[in-house]
Protein backbone atom coordinates (compact mmCIF):
# COMPACT_ATOMS: atom_id res chain seq x y z
CA UNK A 1 0.00 0.00 0.00
CA UNK A 2 1.42 3.87 -1.43
CA UNK A 3 0.77 6.65 0.41
CA UNK A 4 0.30 9.81 -1.52
CA UNK A 5 0.09 12.77 0.50
CA UNK A 6 -0.97 16.45 -1.49
CA UNK A 7 0.24 19.74 0.01
CA UNK A 8 0.70 23.28 -0.32
CA UNK A 9 2.90 25.85 0.92
CA UNK A 10 -0.48 28.33 0.46
CA UNK A 11 -4.55 28.03 0.75
CA UNK A 12 -6.34 27.95 -2.36
CA UNK A 13 -3.58 26.78 -5.08
CA UNK A 14 -5.95 23.90 -6.03
CA UNK A 15 -4.46 21.48 -3.81
CA UNK A 16 -8.28 19.38 -3.51
CA UNK A 17 -9.36 19.93 -6.76
CA UNK A 18 -5.99 17.80 -7.61
CA UNK A 19 -7.08 15.19 -4.72
CA UNK A 20 -10.60 14.89 -6.27
CA UNK A 21 -9.21 14.22 -9.66
CA UNK A 22 -6.84 12.00 -8.64
CA UNK A 23 -8.64 10.19 -6.08
CA UNK A 24 -11.58 9.57 -9.16
CA UNK A 25 -8.80 8.41 -11.93
CA UNK A 26 -7.17 6.32 -9.31
CA UNK A 27 -10.66 4.46 -8.57
CA UNK A 28 -10.87 3.75 -12.08
CA UNK A 29 -7.47 1.57 -11.89
CA UNK A 30 -7.36 0.03 -8.07
CA UNK A 31 -8.78 0.26 -4.87
CA UNK A 32 -8.34 3.35 -2.94
CA UNK A 33 -8.66 4.81 0.47
CA UNK A 34 -8.75 8.42 0.92
CA UNK A 35 -8.29 10.74 3.92
CA UNK A 36 -8.91 14.82 4.22
CA UNK A 37 -6.41 15.48 7.01
CA UNK A 38 -6.83 19.15 6.26
CA UNK A 39 -9.39 19.09 9.54
CA UNK A 40 -9.22 23.05 10.14
CA UNK A 41 -11.14 23.70 7.04
CA UNK A 42 -12.20 20.02 5.68
CA UNK A 43 -13.60 20.30 2.01
CA UNK A 44 -12.75 17.30 0.40
CA UNK A 45 -15.99 16.60 1.08
CA UNK A 46 -18.10 18.89 -0.71
CA UNK A 47 -16.50 17.44 -3.87
CA UNK A 48 -16.64 13.67 -3.36
CA UNK A 49 -20.55 13.15 -1.95
CA UNK A 50 -19.59 11.04 0.85
CA UNK A 51 -22.04 9.48 2.96
CA UNK A 52 -21.44 9.50 6.15
CA UNK A 53 -21.44 5.89 7.89
CA UNK A 54 -19.48 6.22 11.60
CA UNK A 55 -18.94 9.46 13.58
CA UNK A 56 -16.75 9.62 16.60
CA UNK A 57 -15.93 13.02 19.01
CA UNK A 58 -12.24 14.08 19.16
CA UNK A 59 -11.18 15.39 22.81
CA UNK A 60 -8.16 17.93 22.96
CA UNK A 61 -7.08 19.83 25.68
CA UNK A 62 -8.03 20.48 29.18
CA UNK A 63 -10.23 23.01 30.53
CA UNK A 64 -10.77 24.21 34.48
CA UNK A 65 -14.18 23.51 35.61
CA UNK A 66 -15.10 25.43 39.09
CA UNK A 67 -17.87 23.89 41.56
CA UNK A 68 -19.53 26.91 41.94
CA UNK A 69 -20.68 25.18 45.50
CA UNK A 70 -17.32 25.05 46.63
CA UNK A 71 -16.16 28.34 45.72
CA UNK A 72 -15.46 30.75 48.06
CA UNK A 73 -14.83 33.74 45.76
CA UNK A 74 -10.79 33.89 47.36
CA UNK A 75 -9.39 35.46 43.63
CA UNK A 76 -6.52 33.27 44.40
CA UNK A 77 -6.91 31.40 41.08
CA UNK A 78 -7.51 34.91 39.13
CA UNK A 79 -4.22 35.74 40.14
CA UNK A 80 -1.97 32.89 39.32
CA UNK A 81 -3.76 32.25 35.96
CA UNK A 82 -1.69 34.06 33.14
CA UNK A 83 -4.08 33.85 30.54
CA UNK A 84 -6.87 35.81 31.84
CA UNK A 85 -9.27 32.83 32.00
CA UNK A 86 -11.26 33.00 35.25
CA UNK A 87 -14.01 35.98 35.76
CA UNK A 88 -15.05 36.97 38.93
CA UNK A 89 -19.03 36.36 39.30
CA UNK A 90 -21.35 37.12 42.16
CA UNK A 91 -20.89 34.22 44.30
CA UNK A 92 -18.13 32.36 42.36
CA UNK A 93 -15.66 32.93 40.13
CA UNK A 94 -16.22 30.98 36.43
CA UNK A 95 -13.64 30.44 33.52
CA UNK A 96 -13.87 31.27 30.19
CA UNK A 97 -12.93 28.16 28.06
CA UNK A 98 -11.55 29.87 24.87
CA UNK A 99 -8.90 31.57 26.95
CA UNK A 100 -8.19 28.95 29.82
CA UNK A 101 -4.87 26.53 27.61
CA UNK A 102 -5.66 24.27 30.11
CA UNK A 103 -2.45 24.83 32.61
CA UNK A 104 -3.87 23.47 35.71
CA UNK A 105 -2.17 26.64 37.69
CA UNK A 106 -5.62 27.39 39.36
CA UNK A 107 -6.47 23.79 40.37
CA UNK A 108 -2.95 23.47 42.39
CA UNK A 109 -3.91 26.90 44.23
CA UNK A 110 -6.75 26.61 45.15
CA UNK A 111 -7.36 26.67 48.66
CA UNK A 112 -10.71 25.02 48.91
CA UNK A 113 -10.44 22.15 46.18
CA UNK A 114 -12.64 23.58 44.12
CA UNK A 115 -11.25 23.62 40.38
CA UNK A 116 -10.70 20.63 37.96
CA UNK A 117 -9.90 19.86 34.41
CA UNK A 118 -11.79 18.23 32.85
CA UNK A 119 -10.95 17.16 28.67
CA UNK A 120 -13.13 19.10 26.35
CA UNK A 121 -14.42 17.84 22.88
CA UNK A 122 -13.03 19.80 20.56
CA UNK A 123 -14.21 18.25 17.15
CA UNK A 124 -15.35 14.83 15.79
CA UNK A 125 -14.06 12.34 12.35
CA UNK A 126 -15.59 10.56 10.41
CA UNK A 127 -15.79 7.83 8.49
CA UNK A 128 -18.03 7.95 4.78
CA UNK A 129 -18.57 6.01 1.57
CA UNK A 130 -17.99 7.39 -1.61
CA UNK A 131 -18.11 6.61 -5.06
CA UNK A 132 -14.24 6.23 -5.01
CA UNK A 133 -13.49 4.70 -1.51
CA UNK A 134 -13.43 5.45 1.75
CA UNK A 135 -13.52 8.82 3.15
CA UNK A 136 -11.56 9.71 6.83
CA UNK A 137 -12.17 13.11 7.18
CA UNK A 138 -13.00 15.21 10.70
CA UNK A 139 -14.13 18.48 11.75
CA UNK A 140 -12.27 20.41 14.70
CA UNK A 141 -14.14 23.02 15.99
CA UNK A 142 -13.27 26.82 15.89
CA UNK A 143 -10.28 27.83 18.66
CA UNK A 144 -9.67 24.38 19.14
CA UNK A 145 -5.79 23.02 19.28
CA UNK A 146 -4.27 19.61 18.67
CA UNK A 147 -5.22 19.76 15.06
CA UNK A 148 -1.81 17.95 14.35
CA UNK A 149 -3.93 15.18 16.94
CA UNK A 150 -6.22 15.24 15.01
CA UNK A 151 -5.33 14.54 11.72
CA UNK A 152 -2.64 11.82 12.96
CA UNK A 153 -6.06 10.08 14.42
CA UNK A 154 -7.97 10.59 10.74
CA UNK A 155 -4.78 9.33 8.98
CA UNK A 156 -4.69 6.26 11.60
CA UNK A 157 -7.92 5.13 10.78
CA UNK A 158 -7.60 5.51 6.90
CA UNK A 159 -4.20 3.44 6.77
CA UNK A 160 -5.50 0.64 8.92
CA UNK A 161 -8.63 0.00 6.49
CA UNK A 162 -6.17 0.16 3.60
CA UNK A 163 -3.88 -2.42 4.89
CA UNK A 164 -7.37 -4.38 6.11
CA UNK A 165 -8.86 -4.21 2.59
CA UNK A 166 -5.46 -4.68 1.15
CA UNK A 167 -6.79 -1.03 -0.89
CA UNK A 168 -3.69 -0.23 -3.02
CA UNK A 169 -3.40 3.36 -2.66
CA UNK A 170 -3.98 5.89 0.48
CA UNK A 171 -4.51 9.20 -1.07
CA UNK A 172 -4.44 11.99 1.46
CA UNK A 173 -5.71 15.59 0.94
CA UNK A 174 -3.15 16.93 3.28
CA UNK A 175 -3.52 20.64 5.35
CA UNK A 176 -1.50 23.86 3.46
CA UNK A 177 1.20 25.53 5.06
CA UNK A 178 4.07 23.85 6.54
CA UNK A 179 3.11 23.64 10.27
CA UNK A 180 1.90 20.98 12.93
CA UNK A 181 -0.96 19.60 10.43
CA UNK A 182 1.27 19.01 7.90
CA UNK A 183 3.61 17.38 9.22
CA UNK A 184 1.54 14.81 11.06
CA UNK A 185 -0.19 14.25 7.26
CA UNK A 186 3.19 13.97 5.51
CA UNK A 187 4.57 11.13 8.41
CA UNK A 188 4.82 7.70 6.27
CA UNK A 189 3.83 9.07 3.05
CA UNK A 190 5.55 7.45 0.29
CA UNK A 191 5.25 10.49 -1.72
CA UNK A 192 4.06 14.38 -1.37
CA UNK A 193 2.26 16.15 -4.91
CA UNK A 194 2.83 19.54 -4.23
CA UNK A 195 0.38 21.91 -5.97
CA UNK A 196 1.24 24.96 -6.71
CA UNK A 197 0.32 28.38 -8.74
CA UNK A 198 2.78 30.78 -11.46
CA UNK A 199 2.56 33.83 -8.42
CA UNK A 200 5.35 35.33 -6.24
CA UNK A 201 3.84 33.85 -2.92
CA UNK A 202 3.05 30.43 -4.90
CA UNK A 203 7.43 30.58 -6.01
CA UNK A 204 7.79 31.61 -2.32
CA UNK A 205 5.60 28.98 -0.45
CA UNK A 206 6.33 26.20 -2.95
CA UNK A 207 10.22 26.56 -1.76
CA UNK A 208 9.00 26.20 2.22
CA UNK A 209 7.15 23.35 1.51
CA UNK A 210 9.86 21.44 -0.11
CA UNK A 211 12.52 22.14 2.36
CA UNK A 212 9.25 20.48 4.81
CA UNK A 213 9.08 17.57 2.95
CA UNK A 214 12.67 17.00 2.34
CA UNK A 215 13.50 17.83 6.01
CA UNK A 216 11.41 15.01 6.92
CA UNK A 217 12.96 12.82 4.08
CA UNK A 218 9.33 12.56 2.14
CA UNK A 219 9.91 12.71 -1.79
CA UNK A 220 8.38 15.05 -3.90
CA UNK A 221 6.66 15.79 -6.81
CA UNK A 222 5.29 19.46 -8.39
CA UNK A 223 2.45 20.15 -10.44
CA UNK A 224 1.78 23.67 -11.12
CA UNK A 225 -2.22 24.85 -11.19
CA UNK A 226 -3.46 27.57 -13.76
CA UNK A 227 -0.09 27.32 -15.01
CA UNK A 228 -0.76 29.42 -18.21
CA UNK A 229 -2.13 32.59 -16.44
CA UNK A 230 2.30 33.10 -15.78
CA UNK A 231 4.04 31.63 -18.33
CA UNK A 232 6.94 33.66 -17.02
CA UNK A 233 6.49 32.26 -13.47
CA UNK A 234 5.89 28.70 -14.38
CA UNK A 235 8.48 28.11 -16.74
CA UNK A 236 10.51 30.06 -13.05
CA UNK A 237 8.99 27.15 -11.41
CA UNK A 238 10.00 24.65 -13.88
CA UNK A 239 13.52 25.74 -13.59
CA UNK A 240 14.05 26.08 -9.77
CA UNK A 241 12.59 21.73 -9.88
CA UNK A 242 14.89 21.62 -12.45
CA UNK A 243 17.61 22.64 -10.43
CA UNK A 244 16.70 20.67 -7.16
CA UNK A 245 16.29 17.51 -9.63
CA UNK A 246 12.37 17.87 -8.34
CA UNK A 247 10.13 16.15 -11.45
CA UNK A 248 6.99 18.24 -12.31
CA UNK A 249 4.28 15.79 -13.16
CA UNK A 250 1.92 18.13 -15.08
CA UNK A 251 0.85 21.67 -15.78
CA UNK A 252 -2.45 22.23 -15.34
CA UNK A 253 -4.42 25.16 -17.31
CA UNK A 254 -6.74 27.98 -15.84
CA UNK A 255 -10.35 27.02 -17.34
CA UNK A 256 -13.62 27.90 -15.93
CA UNK A 257 -14.83 24.17 -15.95
CA UNK A 258 -13.23 23.76 -12.34
CA UNK A 259 -15.33 26.32 -11.10
CA UNK A 260 -18.58 24.53 -12.46
CA UNK A 261 -17.29 21.13 -11.52
CA UNK A 262 -16.75 23.14 -7.79
CA UNK A 263 -20.51 24.19 -8.31
CA UNK A 264 -21.75 21.29 -9.18
CA UNK A 265 -19.63 18.66 -6.38
CA UNK A 266 -17.66 17.06 -8.70
CA UNK A 267 -13.98 15.94 -9.19
CA UNK A 268 -13.23 18.12 -12.43
CA UNK A 269 -12.14 14.23 -14.64
CA UNK A 270 -15.68 14.02 -14.78
CA UNK A 271 -15.93 16.61 -17.55
CA UNK A 272 -14.04 14.91 -19.90
CA UNK A 273 -12.06 15.73 -22.84
CA UNK A 274 -11.26 18.88 -21.97
CA UNK A 275 -7.81 20.56 -21.42
CA UNK A 276 -7.73 20.31 -17.40
CA UNK A 277 -9.10 16.90 -17.92
CA UNK A 278 -6.24 15.95 -20.14
CA UNK A 279 -3.82 17.50 -17.65
CA UNK A 280 -4.71 15.86 -14.62
CA UNK A 281 -4.75 12.29 -16.24
CA UNK A 282 -1.06 13.39 -16.85
CA UNK A 283 -0.72 14.05 -13.45
CA UNK A 284 -1.75 10.97 -12.36
CA UNK A 285 -0.05 9.15 -14.77
CA UNK A 286 3.34 10.20 -13.55
CA UNK A 287 2.31 10.22 -10.42
CA UNK A 288 1.75 6.49 -10.36
CA UNK A 289 4.80 5.79 -12.72
CA UNK A 290 6.86 7.63 -9.75
CA UNK A 291 4.83 5.73 -6.90
CA UNK A 292 5.14 2.14 -8.17
CA UNK A 293 7.95 2.84 -10.72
Amino acid sequence: MKQLVILSGKGGTGKTTVAAALAHLASQEMDIVLADADVDASNLELVLEPTKIHQEDFTGGQVAIIDTDACTACGICAEVCRFDALIPGDEAYDVDPISCEGCASCVYQCPEDAIRMEKQQAGCWFRSDTRFGPLFHAHLFAAQENSGHLVTLVKQHARLLAMDTGAEFLIVDGPPGIGCPVISASAGADMALLVTEPTVSGVHDLERVLATTEHFGVPALVCINKADINPARAEEIVSYCAGRNIEVVGTIPFDTVVTEAMVQGKPVTDFEDGPVDEAMREVWRRTREALLG
